[in-house]
């Protein structure tokens, strides 16, 4: 089979560390084809031809990458990217120990070859594999259900497939995620009007920002970073049920309603699930802005949109210097020169409590910083500085102002800094819960002297999502922390609506589960997360 021994080689090995899911019987099949002999020139050139198409799908498919037809519709998106940024993503994907790697394979094999049949050894392997797998397969579910039969546990009452990973506490992972959206479709939030004492009215902003999660700061070992003691609440276990903007987005503005469905994003929403919408109800002027221009991917469109409140636009950053250049090479302005600059105006314009949605991507993979030859890696726990330095100036800003407000510090999704089986670093497709499990804080700005950050951060342990989040603002709202014998802080985040980690993306669902999670992929499997 010539240099195809190195493919089914590469497989095995791969299959050996555990990353790879041979489909046995196609490649013992492939390789069978390659092994009949064909005497006529252009016969071989066409099979060569088809083999090397067909090898390329079936390693694809074999991988467990997106399905191709998802790889195909990201390619408008990936013609965005800058040269460099193009480069970078390369570089992540091909590194020089992979072709160092791959080169050092190569020598060996026509070295080994000249005294060995390896052809002869690879289909060997080829049949052997699978049947020790499935041997071993077989030992282990006749000992499991031996020992479960031996306890008397056996017996659970359902009709399970044998093969399908098994939660015992729930029921199939499919029953699960069938409850988990039967449940979230009931539930939602509602805000009552804001109290008529001016005294105890407070403006509400949100931050919502791109590519931050726990695990992105423990990588950049910024955990600690004093911003986050400066937090009144602390949600600690907190899913941000998406990992790309878009959804992301989405999902936060429709915070008064439970999680959806991934497809059930893209239609219409009733107007109680638009948590601005139920914040202009309240009494609150609803605003929006962005440190960018928005038209990726029309994030603007979807913002305004899903605001739920006709009339709100999303004022220009023309004026402000140009901070740093997106991965398509848009310009970004500094966070807190945008957010300095809209307060300095909602000062000026005075009036009743205003809730402002504000987005960044300061954080967004590919981004570059002005005269850097830093990658948008190395760059990131520098950009994150800045970021969490924003925020902590712009909490200094209000509270200087003598106004009153609760600003909401909310991620969209990690950015995947460490990379993980499957998907190179930054990459989204899979959202495990390395990148929806985000820091979510939340600050009262304004408390009476003595009584503010009395005790410190208010931590919420529980598995929480969005509607934890709405049902926070809502008591704040309900009962203002600012009025005469308010309650203490700590007794807003009473009995707070718990959500199960499940992140989505279109055609993969990830889940958490007692022992870790499990992965829902678009062929419909479930299997366990690593």
């Amino acid at each position: 089979m010539g240099l195809w021994n190195l493919y089914f080689a590469a497989k095995l090995y791969l299959y050996a560390l555990g990353t790879f899911s041979p489909l046995w019987l196609l490649n013992i099949v492939f390789a069978a084809a390659l092994l009949v002999p064909l005497h006529v020139r252009w016969l071989r050139i066409t099979r060569n031809v088809l083999a090397v198409l067909a090898g390329i799908a079936l390693f694809y498919h074999e991988s467990g990458w997106p399905p191709i037809s998802r790889a195909i519709s990201q390619i408008p998106v990936l013609l965005t990217f800058t040269p460099s940024y193009m480069l970078e993503l390369l570089g992540r994907l091909v590194s020089l120990k992979m072709i160092v790697s791959t080169v050092l394979a190569i020598l060996l094999y026509f070295l080994i070859n000249r005294w060995i049949r390896v052809t002869t050894l690879v289909l060997i392997a080829l049949v052997v594999v699978p049947i020790w797998h499935g041997a071993g397969t077989l030992v282990a579910n006749a000992s499991s259900a031996f020992a479960q039969s031996a306890s008397g546990d056996n017996a659970d009452g359902d009709s399970r497939n044998a093969n399908e990973p098994r939660n015992e506490q729930a029921g199939t992972y499919d029953q699960q995620l069938a409850a988990f959206r039967a449940n979230e479709a009931g539930r939602h939030v509602n805000f009552t009007p804001l109290t008529q004492d001016a005294n105890a009215q407070f403006d509400i902003i949100v931050v919502h920002i791109c590519s931050l999660s726990w695990d992105d700061m423990d990588v950049v070992k910024a955990r600690n970073n004093p911003l986050f003691s400066r937090f009144d609440y602390i949600f600690q276990n907190f899913s941000s049920g998406a990992s790309y903007s878009g959804p992301a987005a989405i999902r936060v503005l429709r915070a008064t309603c439970g999680q959806e469905a991934h497809k059930a994003l893209y239609d219409p929403a009733p107007a109680e699930c638009h948590l601005f919408a139920q914040l202009a109800q309240a009494g609150y002027t609803p605003q929006a802005l962005l440190n960018h221009n928005g038209r990726f991917d029309d994030f603007r469109g979807t913002v305004l949109k899903e605001i739920g409140v006709p009339g709100v636009t999303i004022p220009s950053n023309d004026g402000l210097p140009v901070f740093m250049k997106e991965f398509d090479n848009s310009p970004l302005v500094d966070d807190y020169d945008v957010l300095a600059r809209w307060y300095k105006q909602r000062l000026a314009a005075g009036g009743g409590p205003v809730a402002l949605y504000y987005n960044t991507v300061s954080m967004h993979d590919g981004n570059r910083l002005p005269n850097s030859k830093l990658t948008s890696l190395e760059s990131y726990p520098i950009r994150l500085q800045t970021l969490l330095g924003d925020v902590d100036k712009l909490i200094d800003l209000v509270a200087q102002s003598g106004r009153k407000a609760v600003i909401v510090f909310v991620p969209e999704h990690g950015a995947a800094l460490r990379g993980e089986e499957n998907q190179i670093a930054g990459m989204r497709e899979i959202p495990t819960p390395r990148i929806v499990h985000v820091p979510v804080g939340v600050k009262i700005v304004g408390l009476p002297a003595g009584t503010e950050h009395a005790g410190g951060p208010v931590t919420i342990d529980t598995p929480t999502s969005y509607l934890a989040l709405a049902q926070l603002l809502a008591n704040l709202v309900a009962k203002s922390p600012f009025a005469p014998g308010a309650e203490p802080l700590a007794q807003y985040a009473n009995g707070l609506p718990q959500t199960r980690m499940v992140g989505e993306n279109e055609g993969t669902v990830s889940m958490t589960t007692p022992n870790g999670y499990v992965i829902h992929t678009p062929d419909g499997v479930w299997v366990e997360g690593k």
